[in-house]
């Protein structure tokens, strides 16, 4: 059995993620708090696989989740994407004309915000996680309360849909990350069937004209598709950044020559993971 540590309880899109990702395979989920828990589970357990969202489609990169991957010391072997649809959900005696708030984490939220300006009189409350928004309107039976959340969590929690699909844009994609310790990549990898094609590096910079531009060119050369690019601040180094850059590619040797042949341009440039890109999932 695998223990998998994800952000948010039982119910949430990052459960859902997990059983998708590990579909026919047994798995024991570690709900943990926060992003920061997620890492340390899987210090104190180098057994522990980690799970957590690294962009959407519709808010974009959850940026701090980069910087706690990148200090984490653990390697990206996998990922997945999950196509999220949110749910509008009350308790089981309840209707629209008895919800007085709604209760959710900030993304759905930004990510549900044109059905939510429909009903200006239901105010709004942010809360820790989709699931668990539902979970305690369930168990402390708050009337008047609503969440937004996955189909998935209303079910587990016996909470009535009072509308699905509430997101404003219907291609709403989050892309999750699955990590491990690096002792345990080869082991991991050896029962699955995979084929590495993508990698996320980060690296940084001198602080001199073009420094970023010869790099994409290289990587250009090689016929190396970038599929993302950000950069962030380095904290105490003025006008300095790190890059985190996921590639892909069909050819694993013609992506080692590129990373050989920019690595003498950059300055501490590290591989977060090589592994398989995800497909898309309703």
């Amino acid at each position: 059995m695998k223990r998998i540590a994800i952000q948010g309880t039982l119910g949430s899109y990052h459960d859902i993620a997990a059983h998708q990702y590990f579909e026919n395979e047994e798995i024991e989920l570690i709900c943990c708090a926060t992003f920061e828990d997620v890492f340390k589970a899987v210090r104190q357990d180098s057994q522990t696989i980690g799970m957590l969202a690294i962009e959407n489609t519709i808010a974009g990169s959850l940026l701090h989740n980069n910087e706690l991957l990148r200090q984490s010391g653990t390697q990206i072997i996998g990922e997945h994407k999950l196509r999220i649809s949110h749910s509008f959900v009350c308790l089981p005696e309840e209707n629209w004309e008895d919800i007085t708030e709604v209760n959710s984490h900030p993304l759905p939220l930004m990510q549900c915000r044109d059905f939510l300006n429909q009903h200006p009189n239901i105010k709004v409350v942010e809360g820790e996680d989709t699931a668990l928004s539902a979970e305690i309107i369930r168990t402390k039976n708050l009337h008047g309360h609503a969440a937004i959340c996955s189909k998935a969590a209303a079910e587990r929690y016996g909470m009535k849909i009072l509308q699905e699909g509430i997101e404003t844009n219907k291609h709403n994609f989050t892309r999750f990350l699955v990590v491990a310790d690096p002792w345990q990549v080869d082991e991991l990898n050896r029962h699955r069937s995979h084929e590495v094609n993508k990698a996320s590096i980060v690296f940084t910079l001198p602080h001199t004209e073009g420094s970023l531009s010869q790099v994409l060119s290289i990587l250009s050369f090689y016929r190396i598709n970038l599929t993302k690019i950000q950069s962030l601040p380095i904290i105490g180094r003025e006008w300095e950044y790190q890059f985190y850059v996921d590639v892909v590619f069909d050819q694993v040797l013609r992506y080692k020559q590129s990373i050989a042949a920019i690595t003498p341009l950059t300055k501490e440039l590290k591989i977060l993971g090589e592994y398989e890109e995800g497909k898309s999932t309703i």
